[in-house]
């Protein structure tokens, strides 16, 4: 359980980084949106992966 914890832990850290990037860049919402459900989905996809090979 504490894997899943540090996972979620490191994908705010990432998630606040990547919107932080990508006001410096001028996007728009929609676009920081986007970037962030995308990284959200790729954490989840790489933790069911984790799931599946217990």
């Amino acid at each position: 359980m504490s894997g899943i914890t540090e996972l979620a832990l490191l994908a705010i850290l990432c998630i606040v980084v990547v919107q932080w990037v990508a006001r410096r860049l001028r996007l728009p919402l929609p676009g920081r949106f986007a970037i962030s459900l995308v990284f959200v989905l790729v954490v989840l996809a790489l933790w069911g992966q984790t799931l599946r090979h217990r």
